[in-house]
């Protein structure tokens, strides 16, 4: 019944991938509840809240494959609450016995916001293994293209030479940070939430708190010491490490895609034979997989924003901010597991084409010299001064051969021309390339394969 472009069969991959489905998909979601509902009856039982039969048969009998989606909208709609439906159709799988303490003293918050702290564990382990691919990935670029020379840009214009390794370092050592901050947002993040109708465990008594520490015990999930009901930090977190992400993945699609420009040249997107760029230019060949990290990213940090906005909600609960997480959260998740997917095809099929690199460097040969015959002039006359010379000198030839006007100028001899641009054009390019490299190559080595071990 899905009414967005983004659920639709036509253009659901756009938006989302497999993997995330069987996260977010209603049947998941309500798996994933009998879970933890599950959890929470062997919990009670072992503490006496509930009777063991009741336990045993919450925990085998509820099937969410077998739960009446029809009833449980028309009782959701009824009853203007948000899980009384599930409560009602759950219990009709119940025997007599067994019907009361299906969710006992739990909260609509307790359930869903454990649900939230299983769901991030489910797509940080997805992020956390794509994020690692597409790491690799782009090492793998710097280490190949070293020592492939082309032109560094700033504000959009020629600045100086660099190598397109060191570039690809670049986006490599940003996106090791991310894997960094995922690994030690982790304990902060996956926990469990147990904390009745203002967060006191009121309904439970003294056996509250050990409650608790048993029910995330058996969801594998961290205590959190305290209940957070309007405490939603974690989940604005994850949200915005993911739109971190995206926002990287986003500056790597945005190099590609002003670099694979035919003016340009340098860079292209993996040809696929199937692929139509554009059905009046047939000559076209548009870089859709870079514009779309963009597109996604924009999503994802509009609905991150969304989650830090929850961080502000009332006194001990606020529906108006756990609520739009419902909506903001999975966006969050699905767009970003299409990004990093989006990505790692990017990286790993990418075309560098050196020659154009060459070219286009050997095009703007005589103004790229300039900060190479700025500090060769810098030790004779300083460097302020020496910069007021050479832009001078630039603004009255703008575009013209910068070492010759020296010459002619008296400011140089040729001999001290050729010898001040003789040094390495691209400065320490490839050493930093080779102690990044080997850096993250350690790093990984050293870090489980997996988010949560």
């Amino acid at each position: 019944m899905g009414t967005r472009l983004s659920d639709s069969r036509q253009y659901a991959h756009l938006w989302g991938t497999g993997e995330l489905v069987e996260i977010f998909g209603e049947r998941a979601r309500l798996a994933s509840w009998v879970t933890i509902l599950g959890a929470l009856a062997r919990a009670q039982a072992r503490l006496g809240i509930i009777p063991g039969d009741a336990a045993q048969a919450i925990s085998t009998q509820l099937d969410a494959d077998k739960l009446d989606l029809d009833r449980i909208t028309e009782q959701t709609m009824l009853t203007s609450h948000s899980t009384l439906g599930v409560i009602r159709e759950l219990q009709r799988q119940l025997p007599e016995s067994a019907r009361e303490f299906v969710y006992y003293g739990a909260t609509v918050q307790d359930l869903t916001d454990t649900w939230f702290a299983l769901v991030m564990r489910e797509v940080g382990s997805i992020v956390w293994r794509d994020l690692r691919a597409v790491e690799d990935a782009l090492l793998g670029l710097a280490h190949r293209h070293r020592d492939t020379v082309m032109l560094g840009r700033t504000h959009g214009q020629p600045g100086a030479p660099i190598t397109f390794g060191y570039k690809a370092a670049g986006w490599s050592d940003e996106v090791r940070r991310h894997v960094q901050r995922m690994g030690e947002a982790r304990r902060r993040l996956l926990v469990g939430q147990l904390a009745g109708a203002v967060g006191t465990l009121g309904f439970f008594g003294v056996d509250g708190l050990r409650l608790r520490r048993e029910f995330c015990a058996e969801l594998d999930l961290g205590e959190p010491g305290i209940s957070w009901l309007t405490t939603r930090d974690r989940i604005a977190e994850f949200g915005t490490l993911l739109a971190m992400i995206c926002t990287t993945l986003a500056r790597f699609g945005d190099e590609v895609y002003e670099l694979a420009r035919p003016e340009i040249g340098e860079l292209r997107e993996p040809l696929s034979p199937n692929a139509v760029g554009s059905i009046t230019m047939p000559h076209k060949h548009n870089p859709e997989a870079s514009e779309h990290l963009d597109t996604l990213a924009r999503l994802v940090r509009a609905n991150a924003a969304v989650l830090i906005e929850g961080m502000a909600g009332s006194h001990e609960r606020d529906g108006r901010a756990w609520k739009a997480e419902w909506i903001a959260l999975p966006e969050v998740c699905e767009l970003t597991a299409v990004a990093l997917q989006t990505a790692l095809r990017l990286a790993g099929g990418l075309r560098v084409d050196s020659q154009s690199m060459s070219a286009n460097l050997a095009r703007m040969q005589a103004q790229v010299s300039s900060e190479q015959l700025l500090a060769g002039l810098s030790a004779r006359v300083g460097k302020h001064r020496a910069q007021q010379l050479l832009q001078d000198l630039s603004m009255s030839d703008p575009g013209g051969d910068l070492a010759a006007r020296m010459v002619d100028a008296g400011l140089a001899s040729a001999t001290e021309i050729d010898t001040w641009t003789g040094r390495p054009a691209t400065g320490a390019a490839a050493s930093m390339v080779d102690r990044l490299v080997t850096a993250s190559r350690t790093a990984r080595a050293e870090e489980p394969e997996r988010w949560c071990p």
